[in-house]
């Protein structure tokens, strides 16, 4: 039995761990063929390794055009075009907004927000060669919401949003697709780092109307679907994957 992307190609930026590497592994079980990129190359070349011949990983860093323009080729050289994109990598910095540096500032600003138009950029050529394909922009619960203390995170991941229905505008005439995914709490190592280590996951998500933090692999059965065939009337929207986190406020004692 064919797999839901039997033989399409995908590229998906931030693939060494975390989130990244869970929507390889599933793309790879459902046939496709996966390059993903990084600048963690241990890493990346573990998970490449652990996939076979059915993914390759290249070095990329996402803040740079000519390593996106690598990637692409490459990705077109070894599997024979490219399909689909996942603008998967992301970083955050913590701090309030009077006490976070112009450098970090931007450096979020870079990996996030500009890495996610730099992918987009290269990759369209490609996608559009073949007919079509899919962009897939991860955006976060953060670009739906403010949260207090990663304010480079939070407008950044706004600006994907933002990014996403501008290409799609842009892009469907073209047979490509693009929408974002907006995930809450997933537990990776974004939110297992040293600015998160006095965070209770527990008691965060307990309030969420599924009170837990979310695993990776579910985020990577939606990116699986966008990037299908299954989504083929679904451009320049938002899809949420947050435990519920969206819906509202509960009250104890209510509704209960």
């Amino acid at each position: 039995m064919a797999g839901r992307v039997e033989d399409k190609v995908v590229l998906i930026s931030g693939g060494a761990r975390g989130m990244g590497a869970a929507h390889a592994r599933l793309l790879v079980s459902e046939g496709a063929r996966v390059v993903i990129g990084d600048i963690l190359d241990r890493q990346g070349e573990e998970v490449a390794r652990s996939l076979g011949d059915a993914c390759l990983y290249v070095p990329l860093d996402v803040t740079r055009e000519d390593r996106w323009a690598q990637a692409v080729s490459l990705a077109s050289d070894r599997f024979g075009g490219l399909d689909g994109l996942v603008n998967n990598a992301g970083i955050v910095r913590v701090g309030a907004i009077e006490d976070t540096s112009l450098e970090d500032f931007e450096a979020v600003v870079r990996v996030n927000q500009v890495g996610s138009f730099l992918g987009m950029k290269a990759a369209i050529p490609a996608l559009r060669s073949r007919g079509g394909g899919a962009i897939v922009n991860i955006s976060s619960l953060a670009g739906m919401q403010g949260v207090a203390g990663v304010a480079g995170y939070v407008a950044t991941k706004y600006a994907i949003r933002g990014l996403t229905k501008a290409a799609a505008l842009e892009l469907g005439r073209h047979g490509i697709r693009v929408n974002s995914v907006h995930p809450g709490g997933i537990d990776t190592e974004m939110i297992g780092g040293a600015d998160f280590d006095s965070v209770d996951k527990d008691a965060v998500y307990a309030a969420n109307p599924i009170p837990r933090v979310g695993r990776p692999d579910e985020v990577s059965r939606l990116v699986l679907f966008l990037l299908c065939d299954e989504s083929s009337y679904c451009t320049g929207a938002e899809f949420l994957i947050d435990g519920g986190a969206m819906a509202g406020n509960s009250h104890q004692g209510l509704g209960d």
